[in-house]
């Protein structure tokens, strides 16, 4: 019988605590759409592109609504006025140039202005400068050192404006295609990482130059496009929270945080949007992985 008591008290002990759970059925306030706003404006030529969007529910993972209707001009100092139209009524709305003209120009400032559904949202940015890319070389690695599979790693060369903190966004394509997992938000603060040594005026430190390859490093006869964006302080601040909030998982996860944005409602009691308005001045260098373009 001594035996029997402590097993019966352990399954009494089990019975009770089962018997108390309860099941929540949790309903989440979804809360009222936001306009987003996704803008980046180059000084490259081409048609300029803002994407207009409705926010939806957190645990919704259909396709964002987009957001049509909409009035959406672009100013700067000057008094030239860009207006964006949405000719197919997708929530893309598109500037196109005329003949040899652009819409960016370095050192100017731009304001977007957007009317939707009885609000007005204003944001501003800088077109700051940028440097050249001088070279993109490759050459043929390891994918790890314990891996004999290899690959092609792409490396680029530029030097930073001396004279003032410059910001820059790297992006990178293979084989025309963007690359865009969270690890390909790629920042640069004078061509090395915030918070490091003074980099002002020098050539790029080589963890930034060797930054845009994929996991899988590159194949022969692929083609490599590396473009070096400038950035404002608060896109740079966008970029690197975006990255943070993407990545933001696992054991060490740190608590979900909006993500900051320079767009903001002209009536301060109206509905808030989310995204950034962005202006870049864009130089960009191509190449192919062809033996003459590998170096030891």
């Amino acid at each position: 019988m001594k035996s029997i008591r402590p097993f019966f008290i352990i399954i009494l002990g089990a019975v009770t605590l089962f018997s108390c759970e309860t099941v929540i059925d949790a309903k989440l306030d979804t809360g009222p759409t936001q306009l987003s706003v996704e803008a980046t404006l180059t000084d490259q030529p081409g048609n300029q592109t803002i994407h207009l969007t409705q926010t939806a529910a957190y645990f919704n993972s259909s396709v964002p609504p987009a957001a049509t209707g909409a009035t959406v001009q672009v100013s700067d100092k000057t008094g030239r006025v860009f207006s964006f139209t949405d000719s197919d009524n997708d929530g893309y709305y598109v500037w196109q140039p005329k003949v040899g003209d652009t819409l960016g120009r370095v050192g100017q400032t731009y304001s977007l202005s957007i009317t939707y559904q009885g609000d007005t949202y204003v944001a501003s940015s800088n077109m700051n400068r940028v440097p050249t890319i001088d070279s993109l070389i490759f050459r043929r690695e390891k994918i790890n050192p314990l891996s004999n599979q290899e690959g092609y790693q792409a490396e680029f060369y530029a030097r930073d404006l001396a004279g003032a903190t410059d910001y820059y966004r790297i992006k990178y394509y293979r084989n025309d295609v963007l690359q865009t997992k969270a690890r390909d938000i790629i920042t640069s603060q004078d061509g090395s990482f915030r918070g490091s040594a003074d980099t002002d005026g020098l050539v790029f430190i080589r963890p930034i130059r060797q930054s845009a390859n994929p996991d899988s490093l590159y194949a022969l006869n692929d083609r490599v496009r590396i473009e070096l964006m400038s950035l404002t302080p608060e896109a740079f601040d966008f970029w690197q929270e975006l990255r943070t909030q993407i990545t933001n998982g696992g054991l060490f996860a740190t608590p979900p945080a909006n993500v900051p944005t320079n767009i903001r409602n002209t009536n301060p009691k109206g509905r808030p949007a989310a995204g950034f308005f962005i202006t870049s001045a864009v130089r960009s260098r191509s190449a192919q992985i062809i033996p003459g373009n590998v170096r030891p």
